[in-house]
């Protein structure tokens, strides 16, 4: 396929998923969340697991924020549920590789199926964080962390 193919095929999922929001709601009775937010655009949320068994048997999440950092938690939704913690955190550094370009060769991880669309970000510095803001927030809720931050831990305890 055309890479201007793929490029338009990648933007219409992030779009997808920006208008129509998967998992979009709080949640009632969840193992841990955490909240994040990004100073720099604005984009604020949180995100909610339901752990059992060492497993994410439900996820969701709510805010407001960019297109990007929306579709990027409706994508984490929806390729996080069944996956077990240590799944779930090893496809959070996958996803943080592809964002920030740090791995160029795991844009062709078709484990990654569509979050292979949030790789475009990487070519758009200020949107890295957007894209990554979601991921964050999940890991934090695994770790026991109540707030995180793009911006690094100081900023974070200000959220509280």
């Amino acid at each position: 396929m055309a890479d201007a193919t793929l490029d338009a095929l990648y933007q219409e999922v992030i779009l997808d998923h920006n208008r129509r929001p998967r998992n979009f709601h709080p949640m009632e009775h969840a193992s841990c969340s955490a909240d994040g937010k990004n100073p720099n655009c604005g984009d604020q949320l949180t995100v909610w697991l339901k752990v059992e068994d060492e497993r994410v048997s439900d996820i969701s999440f709510q805010g407001q924020g960019c297109a990007i950092s929306k579709a990027s938690a409706s994508m984490m939704t929806e390729a996080l549920k069944g996956k077990s913690r240590a799944d779930a955190v090893q496809l959070y550094d996958k996803v943080h590789k592809l964002v920030t370009g740090e791995d160029l060769t795991i844009a062709k991880d078709r484990e990654l199926g569509s979050l292979r669309a949030l790789g475009g970000v990487s070519k758009f510095p200020m949107r890295v964080k957007c894209a990554s803001l979601a991921w964050h927030a999940m890991k934090a809720a695994l770790d026991g962390t109540a707030v995180v931050s793009t911006e690094g831990p100081e900023d974070a305890r200000s959220a509280s």
